[in-house]
């Protein structure tokens, strides 16, 4: 079996190597090292978790042992899509490089640009950074990538997800074409492919598994369930996850739960905070600092329960994650093999949950074809019932559970004010009489203007004054115009008199005409009847 020390590796590496207590390397380090150190491209293909990252991380530190760095021109470059995989490469080179003098940058975001911009003032051997803070500091004059000796691209296919193949092909411009590339990815999509045609020359192809195959150390199981109502899906899906958590007890040491969008997250943490559970959110829309603390509680145990977006799906090398929970079927399902390989790594056994519900049947199909496998069926856990909010909750807490008034406040059963009927027979009848008795004898209100009335004082108001001013005038005021529409309004509700139902007395004559037609009589029987057109 072929170990560390049979590679041609840096023995100062090889010190470091044994120092974190490797001894024999990965199919895909075995394999990918000895052509990396060749000098020539590699494009490595592998299930994740397999240590892709020191398939490139130990050689990059053996060829880049000779040599010193110019001020803003690394020497080599790694490209990560998230600030996660971008600090845990860091990591990497740190545990590998701390025998060398190698130096080192990490280009992400929420971080100042300031402090960054000194790393590479000074010259840096190794540039790790995620694409958009990369032509960030490029396009402001502040780095040079003339002088890149080797370049890695890792997770390509979560670069393709994540939309940064264009940025991809424009970083691969910036650099010397007698650079050496690495390129690693999960699966190989056609455009990755099309990249990997134009920017690699003549690459060594390492495959060490078939693509997007989940691990054999890795059970898993499909949980699915009908909802009770459709608006209710949400609801009840978290139910069954408390449940399927509680069942697993001290099983689950800890875990990560998947969610497909970033606001579900936020959601799901905090249910599972209401319920007792000790979990807490981790997505792209978080500052970096709450970020990189929650991973931290998460790998030293004071964080139970890390509920991710994809964000998290890669770059989280935490090796003793026992349970994944996909929350949500992954509409892409690539992500299924990212999302469950967080746990059962380094040959450790885990366990990976996927809840569904009907209207996840095509997912399901799509990533069932992907695998080649129908993913086992799992039992809904028992004395769970869907019959609402709270529904895994005792039925004493339910009873008590506070409703949410129309303003949004929580008011419980005891708190809520009375209704009306009660307040009205609390009342004292005989004040409400006396007010009865006292209301017809008081003075009636003065009655207020009407509104047209109001308007047309302001409106004579306003026009006195201006008569003052315009007295000079040579052109005199015409007494005879039309008067306004307003007047004319006015003149009508004051003088046309009392209302007339109907005509009136102003009925017109030819109403009034009959036109009934004569008798006739015997001695013009014989003439033409008339035709009523007579006055």
């Amino acid at each position: 079996m072929t170990k560390f020390s049979d590679l041609a590796l840096d023995p100062r590496v090889l010190t470091a190597v044994s120092e974190a207590g490797y001894e024999t390397p990965t199919p895909i380090q075995a394999q990918a090292i000895p052509e990396a150190l060749k000098g020539r491209d590699v494009l490595g293909i592998a299930q994740t978790g397999t240590g892709k990252t020191a398939s490139f991380v130990l050689p990059m530190i053996t060829l880049l042992g000779q040599g010193r760095a110019r001020a803003r021109m690394p020497r080599s470059l790694v490209l990560a899509p998230t600030r996660e995989l971008a600090a845990q490469v860091a990591e990497n080179f740190e545990t590998y490089a701390k025998h060398t003098k190698l130096t080192k940058a990490l280009l992400i975001g929420g971080v100042s640009f300031g402090e960054q911009d000194k790393l590479i003032d000074r010259g840096v051997d190794v540039l790790i950074a995620t694409p958009g803070r990369l032509l960030d500091h490029f396009e402001r004059g502040k780095l040079l990538l003339t002088g890149v000796q080797i370049m890695v691209v890792d997770e390509a296919d979560r670069m393709l997800d994540m939309g940064f193949i264009p940025d991809i092909e424009r970083i691969f411009q910036l650099t010397p074409f007698t650079r050496q590339t690495l390129f690693f990815s999960a699966t190989m999509a056609p455009e990755i492919e099309r990249i990997t045609n134009t920017f690699l020359t003549n690459p060594a192809k390492v495959e060490v598994a078939r693509q997007a195959s989940a691990s054999e150390t890795i059970e898993q199981q499909l949980i699915s369930f009908t909802p009770t109502r459709k608006d209710r899906s949400f609801t009840e899906k978290r139910a069954v996850l408390r449940a399927i958590i509680r069942a697993e007890g001290e099983a689950c040491t800890n875990a990560i739960i998947f969610c497909n969008r970033k606001m579900d997250v936020d959601v799901v943490a905090k249910s599972l905070k209401q319920h007792g559970f000790n979990a807490s959110p981790i997505h792209g829309d978080l500052d970096q600092s709450v970020r990189t603390k929650t991973l931290d509680g998460f790998r030293d145990g004071t964080v139970h329960l890390l509920v991710a977006s994809d964000v998290a799906a890669r770059g989280l090398d935490i090796p003793a994650v026992s349970h994944v929970f996909n929350f949500d079927v992954p509409s892409h399902p690539e992500d299924y093999i990212h999302r469950i390989g967080r746990t059962g790594r380094a040959g450790r056994l885990g366990k990976a949950y996927t809840i569904s519900v009907p209207s996840d049947a095509k997912y399901l199909a799509a990533i069932q074809s992907l695998i080649k496998r129908d993913i086992p069926a799992g039992v809904m856990p028992e004395g769970l019932e869907l019959a609402g909010e709270g529904a895994d909750r005792p039925r004493e807490e339910r009873a008590e559970k506070p409703t949410r008034s129309r303003g949004g406040r929580d008011r419980s059963a005891r708190d809520r004010a009375p209704r009306m009927e009660d307040r009205t027979s609390e009342m004292p009848m005989e004040p409400v009489a006396e007010v009865a008795a006292v209301a017809p004898a008081q003075a009636p209100a003065r009655e207020e203007p009407r509104r047209e009335d109001r308007r047309e004082d302001r409106r004579e108001d306003r026009r006195e004054p201006r008569r003052e001013r315009n007295e000079d005038r040579v052109e005199p005021r015409r007494d005879d115009r039309e008067p306004r529409r307003d007047d004319r309004r006015d003149y009508r509700r004051e003088d046309r008199g009392p209302s007339v139902v109907g005509m009136g007395d102003h009925v017109p004559d030819f109403i009034l005409r009959s036109f009934r037609l004569p008798d006739p009589t015997p001695d013009d029987t014989e003439e033409e009847p008339s035709t009523g057109t007579e006055g």
